[in-house]
């Protein structure tokens, strides 16, 4: 059982368990989900605060995000490019919400999110040199990871610090245990 973004309840069970059964569980967990949900209402508001110190209402805001990030950005991508032997063919700036920045291989154009404006300055030179490693390995595999280390040895610690700052926690139940003791009685 899990609480997702919205609030609502979703339960996973083997397949032909009765209905009854699962029925049961939810009704036996009802203050862990309410709780559960009230967790998840908050990460959720915390998660809009964080991302609203950016504002991006007008068009005069947007153009000062970007600038502001391509004066940050631009000087970590000289330098790593160099340092790693890569050229991005073209480097964007986006509001993303859902990602720092995104590689497209195919073309080996690279794009960043304006939000990297509100991470510490060594984060966003964690996500550029994340990037730019997708132009060596496209996927996250052991390799992908070596180089991480290789280019940029603090990376474990610049995600855990990311997450920390922006990212709701997934509230899990561990149901598994828990439908296996109601079977067997």
């Amino acid at each position: 059982m899990r609480i997702v973004k919205n609030g609502d309840v979703h339960v996973s069970a083997p397949i032909g368990m009765p209905k009854k059964l699962v029925e049961r569980f939810i009704e036996e967990h009802r203050e862990w989900i309410a709780e559960a949900r009230k967790k998840t209402s908050e990460s959720q508001k915390r998660r809009a605060d964080f991302y609203n110190k950016l504002p991006l209402q007008t068009r005069e805001q947007v153009e000062d995000a970007m600038q502001r990030l391509k004066a940050l950005i631009e000087p970590m991508v000289d330098r790593h490019t160099k340092e790693m032997g890569v050229k991005p063919s073209a480097v964007r700036y986006r509001a993303m919400i859902s990602r720092w920045g995104v590689c497209n291989v195919q073309n080996k154009s690279i794009c960043f999110s304006y939000y990297l404006l509100l991470l510490p300055e060594w984060c966003v030179e964690h996500v550029v040199v994340h990037e730019l490693c997708h132009l060596l390995e496209p996927s996250h595999n052991a390799r992908f990871h070596a180089l991480m280390d290789k280019f940029f040895p603090r990376w474990k610690e610049a995600r855990k610090t990311i997450r920390q700052v922006t990212s709701p926690r997934r509230i899990y139940f561990p149901t598994q245990k828990l439908l296996s003791a109601n079977i067997s009685r």
